[in-house]
Formats: structure tokens, sequence, C-alpha cells
């Protein structure tokens, strides 16, 4: 039986020039990891042969290469002794993630009982279209919708989905440890400090991600009642973050998407 109030085990892997390959270590199966969007096989493998564990399933966000480009390595020398029988590879229905086992969909709970684990699936489409984030023992594993500090970038959905989203995103418990797909943090807190330059837990954030960046450490995770707190495109219903968008556009805005939209593009253009 799985516990989801128990709090996971997981651990980053670099991959790429920012990329994070999250490792989560089953509390049910000792020596077996659980990978979540390993865009590279190489330092999974390497960390599998450093640890003598075994890859046990597969988590899978969305299609972009820097998220799958490593699984059908991963699978081709997978131990064929696994807790599960198989590696099990799981993610969102789309025709691009050619290898997944497992198609889940929104809502759904899907359990990993050899390790026990379960998750719920939650569909939160903008960056794309068929991209979802996986939740369950405190965690979130939020792909490329939601970074600390930072949104993705929308490559297939409207403002209007993406902050949708990110809203629901918003509303799980505080507690919830995200952990995103990038090591994005630094050049967020620049952005969200342009927005919101007296927010001071923006300010206590930014000096205590700098403390940690300066010794190459990870960022994340970051807990979501911090994010609510420091990351403007969760507070697009403040007015300090509504004021900052219209002075920006230069105009009165409408709905939360709509401030959305205008920092999402003012973001996409900020160096």
């Amino acid at each position: 039986m799985t516990n989801d109030a128990m709090q996971l085990d997981v651990r980053p892997l670099r991959a790429f020039a920012d990329n994070y390959i999250w490792l989560i270590d089953p509390p049910a199966a000792p020596g077996n990891v659980v990978v979540v969007d390993p865009g590279d096989a190489t330092p999974v493998l390497d960390e599998l042969r450093r640890t003598g564990t075994s890859l046990a399933a597969i988590l899978l966000t969305h299609h972009h290469p820097d998220h799958i480009g490593g699984v059908a390595d991963l699978l081709a020398q997978a131990n064929s002794s696994t807790v599960q029988g198989k590696v099990e590879v799981i993610g969102p229905d789309d025709a691009r993630i050619p290898l997944r086992t497992r198609t889940v969909s929104d809502g759904e709970r899907f359990e990993l009982p050899k390790l026990g684990l379960a998750f719920e699936t939650l569909h939160v489409p903008g960056h794309t279209l068929t991209h979802v984030a996986f939740t369950g023992h405190g965690a979130l594993f939020s792909g490329d919708t939601l970074f600390s500090a930072g949104c993705g970038r929308m490559f297939e959905g409207s403002p209007t989905q993406m902050s949708a989203s990110l809203n629901r995103l918003a509303h799980l418990p505080p507690e919830t440890q995200m952990y995103c797909g990038h090591e994005y943090t630094q050049a967020n807190l620049a952005f969200a400090l342009t927005v919101e330059p007296s927010n001071a837990d923006t300010l206590r954030y930014r000096d205590a991600v700098a403390a940690l960046r300066a010794v190459d450490a990870p960022t994340l995770p970051s807990p979501l009642g911090l994010e609510i707190r420091v990351n403007p495109f969760l507070r697009c219903d403040r007015a300090a973050v509504r004021e900052a968008a219209e002075a920006h556009q230069g105009g009165t805005l409408g709905d939360t998407a709509a401030v959305f939209a205008v920092l999402r593009g003012w973001k996409d253009r900020f160096r």
C-alpha cells in the first residue's frame, strides 16, 4: 500500500547546460530508481553504475528532446530483473513520445505498487499542449510548466491555457516541494524583481539563491508556498504585479490571463 503523506527521497542529476533529471528512490524497493524526464541517458547510466541500482520506471512530462532523449538508451540497457518486471515509461497521450508503455490523462491516479509509489496526473497545457505534471507524496514534478520564480515559454499553448495551468498548480498544498526541469532560478529572480522590486520575500530568496549558486548547488526543490510569494506568474491577481504589467504594456489589462500574457511576453525579451 502506498503512503501519499510520505516525503520522497529525490535527488538531481544534471544534463546539458541547465537541465535536471530527477531520481526517485522508491520506499518499498531499495536498489531501484524512478527517473523523471531523462533527456540524456549518460548521467543516469553513470549514476546507476555508481550506486549499483536498477531502473524501475520512467516518468515523462512532455515530448521535448531534452526531456525524453535518453529513454531509448535507458530501455536498451535497463536491468531486466527490476522489481517491476519491466521498465514502465509513463507519460501523456502524445505521438511524439513513442516509447511510453502507459498513457496517463488528467486527474488519473496511477500506482507503482511494488515501489510503494502513487501519483496523480495533472494536464497543464501551455508550454506544450499535452504537457502533464505529476504530484504525490508531497512532491510536484512540473517539467517545464512551472519553474522556481518563473514559468516555461509557450511553444504550443495560449496565455489563457498557461495561466490556468499555473493557477492549478498554485492551489496544491503550500508545503508541496516543486521539482522542475531546469536551473533557471537566478535569472528568473532578476525578472521577478523587475516586476516587484520591493517584494521582501523575493529579495531574501535572491540572496539565498545567490549563495547556493556561488557554490554550484541546486536551488531546487522549492516549496509552493514560497513560489506563491515570489513568482510573478503565480501573482497575476496581485495589485503590484498588475500595475507593473499595465505600466509595461502602457494600458489597462483585463483578467489575470491578460496580465499573465504581458508578463510572459515581457520575460521573453528580458535580458
